[in-house]
């Protein structure tokens, strides 16, 4: 395992203004992570500036403040296309989030290539985002949802998916890292084997792309996609990354302003990739604070932000599991940022309530991945998820806080 050095991890996390705040009268201790997480101070500047020096719609104006906003949006594109290392801009679409970037191909790419005996392929571990579009996919065209099991560890059979692939499979689509349970797919040999029987294949990187490098080339993949606020960005704001063989011959998912070359009543024509996926006034703020956030993960670093989160995971690991009742949901060996557990007989909303009473922010629920907790017939489960900015002594005060839940509910 990599070790994160080199870092002043303390003076990284005075950039964050909400990790001062107090919660019920006690210091914030954010875990929470893999909903949403928190925003540097140089984001959140991004914003202002935006809204107070050159508030201007973009692509449509000859004055100063329209191309000072243009140039602003379109350079979070290049960099999103650096951090990804896609072979050229066209190829990153905005969208309003994961979700969006999931629906737009599945109704786009859907209406050219999905019809009745067809099977889009996915995994037991997927996101509601990764589940929905593609029932509604099939309830529209008459194929078929096919769905990878998981194992108890929480992991995909790979061989389970294998041999679920066949020449009828369009699509394979599935999570990098689950958002439930913080499991690693093996997506390179996941795409290889979609490949290899002609599917085209989708990867939610929406847990992925706050934790991990990210090259499109090498994976191959066809799509993929994730949000920024999950990784320090603004919310409302998503990526849809899509080989441009592959955007190319997909018919706008949404008619208005900007996709379009000419309009008239008789014809419309559409404009050029990314534009043509991309209707009406964007969310330009938020676009162009994303870029600020890239900048800041950039300068700490991927790899060392992925090895800070793994220390503090490996740390709450072991002291978690010397609580005694504690189930950890998901023990894969490949795990990332989350902990997914259940606390003796106790319900998880009971555990998240008084977790918060002491100040600490735990997610619990079914994570909006419903047939996860169906798979370990539980009603839903407690979840933490560390960021590289959570410290040890949060992790201890977590601890020593589930200690007194224990006794409470005991």
């Amino acid at each position: 395992m990599k070790i994160a050095t080199h870092i002043d991890w303390k003076a990284i996390r005075a950039d964050f203004p909400i990790l001062e705040e107090q919660v019920n009268g006690k210091p914030l201790v954010y875990f929470d992570n893999a909903a949403t997480s928190q925003k540097p101070k140089q984001v959140i500047d991004a914003l202002v500036a935006y809204y107070s020096r050159y508030n201007s719609n973009v692509h449509r104006g000859v004055h100063s403040l329209s191309q000072q906003a243009t140039a602003a949006f379109e350079a979070t594109r290049r960099k999103v296309q650096q951090l990804l290392n896609a072979r050229e801009e066209a190829e990153i679409i905005y969208t309003s989030g994961t979700t969006a970037a999931i629906n737009l191909v599945a109704s786009s790419w859907g209406s050219l290539h999905v019809q009745a005996g067809d099977e889009i392929l996915i995994t037991g571990l997927e996101h509601h985002a990764n589940i929905v579009p593609w029932q509604m996919l099939c309830e529209r065209t008459g194929a078929k949802l096919v769905v990878a099991p998981i194992l108890d560890n929480g992991e995909v059979s790979l061989d389970a998916f294998a041999q679920l692939l066949s020449p009828r499979t369009k699509m394979a689509a599935f999570s990098w890292i689950s958002n439930a349970l913080g499991t690693v797919n093996p997506v390179h040999e996941m795409i290889a084997l979609a490949q290899a029987v002609g599917a085209f294949t989708l990867v939610d990187a929406a847990q992925a792309a706050p934790h991990s490098t990210i090259d499109v080339q090498d994976l191959d993949c066809d799509f993929l996609c994730f949000s920024a606020h999950k990784m320090l960005g603004p919310t409302g704001i998503g990526i849809l990354y899509g080989k441009r063989e592959v955007l190319e011959p997909l018919p706008p998912y949404q008619g208005g302003g900007d996709m379009i070359k000419e309009v008239t009543f008789e014809k419309t024509t559409y404009n050029e990739l990314p534009l043509r996926l991309e209707a009406g006034t964007p969310n330009i703020a938020d676009v162009i604070a994303f870029g600020t956030a890239i900048d800041y993960l950039q300068e700490i670093g991927l790899e060392q932000i992925e090895a800070r989160e793994n220390e503090l995971l490996a740390y709450a690991t072991a002291q978690i599991n010397e609580i005694p009742g504690i189930r950890l949901i998901g023990t894969a060996p490949d795990k990332r940022s989350v902990l997914s557990f259940m606390l003796g007989s106790a319900h998880p909303y009971d555990v998240g309530v008084l977790l918060d009473q002491m100040g600490i922010a735990i997610r619990t629920g079914h994570h909006c991945a419903q047939p996860v907790m169906d798979r370990y017939q539980i009603p839903g489960s407690c979840r933490a998820s560390f960021a590289f900015y959570n410290t040890f002594e949060e992790i201890d005060r977590f601890i020593t806080a589930l200690h007194k839940v224990q006794k409470m509910l005991s």
